[in-house]
């Protein structure tokens, strides 16, 4: 590894030596004044804001926030990529609070979902922010509330003190927020450093089409470039085109990029390469040797697959400068996470297996929100069970599949019983069960089979405006098949793997058809 003075406690042999006292917040402010900080796309003009200027606004809302709130509060973000957004995160951390991120494609009950379990009171946002949060929650708008004085205290916190609840969603019940600790962005920089062949060479510049408000964005992306040094670029893309992130690559001369496996292969069906880019990582779902062909081919460089989630992120990567891709598989385990296939006993294996990271990753959450027993259920022993099953080909981690039944939609993890959910309130529906269907451009589309109430009627498009309008836009139901009847246990459970497969074979008649 270069570039990993901002990284402490990370020995040679791989093992962590954590300091006593570490604020993650110091760690991304802790540059020259005049430095790069983020490289701002968002309005008409390019602004540069540098570690000085951040710093400014970093204080200015920390003192604010000083007024309201005390170590271990949990605060909204709801902030799409924005200078702002940075500073939110960074003025909660430096005071020893806990951040909390929003996304702005959420819609009422998904936010309500999230602010009421973290128990959230307010949130920094702005006036687009403000509108989707109505009476949920107070409002704060962050470029008004800015107060003068000195510079303000970092928290003496500890890599153990909790920092931030990100929410990630699961096949049961409502979203679950796994809560981090200032050791989180440590966690996170040998994995980033890997995927972007050694960042933080000269010129280097990241951006990424994803939010902010994701761990891929926030800990793969933002904080990480700030805690190495490197610009970072903020641009809001309306929608991901081939040909906005192209200019948006020319515009802000970005070298390294994160993209989901959708924008790629979005760019791949336009035909459109990106020229100056010095490296590119991916993350989600694996790329397989076409596209990782592809890539070499228009972008000049080998695109770097890297492997985690949201509870343990950044654990395994793959690393172009250092060694040969192995096509289908994700990479290397990353120094600092002992990364295993384990069988069910809890014991590493030779075979397929499940996908499992040792106690001791610095990446790794502290505890889910609230949830002792589901926190327990997510490790075997001293293992962190991710969920997904692989195999290991010497050092390389070869991804099998996805264990559970949460789908995998456009760089998107959609947790189906939230959409269940949401779908039993409608006055037309009696059950319904949620799965991935199979699809060439995002991998999964959610589908939902639908049993309707015997007296009432509702169209497709109904039922997918009604989620729209209470979750998130990526998460409705992009077909639904309205049925007599669905596959149920002895218990009244819904047998998803059975609706998976009915999903599965329409995917396979449709393309015999198309190819007949």
């Amino acid at each position: 590894m270069t570039n990993m003075t901002k990284n402490p406690g990370l020995l040679a042999d791989g093992s962590w030596a954590l300091p006593a006292q570490l604020n993650m917040a110091q760690q991304a402010m802790d540059h020259p004044g005049a430095s790069l900080a983020i490289l701002d796309l968002t309005g008409p003009e390019r602004r540069d804001i540098t570690h000085a200027d951040l710093a400014e606004m970093v204080d200015g809302l920390a003192r604010y926030l000083m007024t309201r709130i005390q170590p271990g509060d949990r605060v909204g973000v709801l902030l799409s990529q924005s200078p702002w957004c940075a500073a939110s995160h960074l003025a909660i951390w430096k005071l020893g609070a806990i951040s909390v991120p929003l996304f702005k494609l959420f819609k009422r009950d998904a936010l309500a979902s999230r602010a009421g379990d973290a128990g959230v009171s307010f949130v920094l946002t702005d006036p687009e922010g403000a509108d989707l949060l109505g009476d949920l929650a107070e409002a704060v708008m962050v470029d008004q509330v800015s107060l003068p004085g000195g510079p303000v205290e970092f928290a003496e916190t500890t890599p153990e003190t909790p920092a931030i609840l990100i929410y990630t969603s699961g096949t049961t019940g409502s979203p679950k927020g796994a809560l981090h600790a200032h050791r989180v962005l440590t966690g996170h920089l040998p994995g980033v450093a890997s995927s972007h062949d050694h960042l933080g060479q000269p010129r280097d510049c990241l951006w990424t089409p994803a939010d902010w408000a994701w761990i891929g964005g926030l800990f793969d992306v933002l904080m990480p470039g700030l805690a190495l040094g490197v610009p970072v670029v903020a641009a809001r893309l309306d929608k991901f085109t081939p040909e906005a992130c192209a200019d948006l690559i020319a515009r802000g001369d970005v070298r390294n990029v994160f993209f989901p496996p959708t924008a790629l292969r979005m760019l791949k069906a336009a035909g459109q390469g990106l020229a100056g880019l010095r490296s590119v990582a991916s993350g989600g779902e694996p790329l397989g040797a076409e596209m990782l062909a592809w890539g070499r081919a228009n972008f000049g460089v080998t695109i770097n697959e890297f492997y985690g989630q949201t509870e343990c992120n950044m654990v395994a990567s793959s690393c172009g400068a250092d060694y040969a891709p192995r096509p289908g598989c994700i990479g290397k385990a990353v120094p600092g996470h002992e990364v295993a296939v384990i069988n069910e006993a809890g014991t590493p294996t030779d075979q397929e297996g499940d996908v499992a990271v040792r106690r001791g990753s610095a990446s790794m959450m502290l505890r889910y929100w609230n949830r002792p027993e589901e926190t327990a259920a997510k490790f075997n022993g001293d293992w962190l069970v991710t969920g997904d099953r692989g195999i290991f080909e010497g050092d390389f981690l070869r991804f099998v599949g996805r264990e559970d039944d949460v789908i995998t939609s456009a760089g998107y993890r959609i947790g189906p019983a939230e959409i269940e959910d949401c779908l039993m309130t409608h006055p037309a529906v009696a059950t319904v069960g949620v799965v991935g269907k199979p699809d060439p451009l995002r991998t999964e589309i959610v589908k939902a089979y639908v049993v309707l109430k015997g007296d009432v009627s509702a169209t497709e498009k109904e039922l997918q405006t009604y989620v729209k309008d209470r979750l998130a836009h990526y998460s409705y139901p992009r077909e639904i098949a309205f049925v007599e009847a669905l596959p149920m246990t002895v218990t009244g459970k819904v047998i998803r793997k059975d609706l998976k497969a009915r999903a599965a074979q329409e995917c396979a008649e449709l393309q015999q058809e198309s190819s007949s």
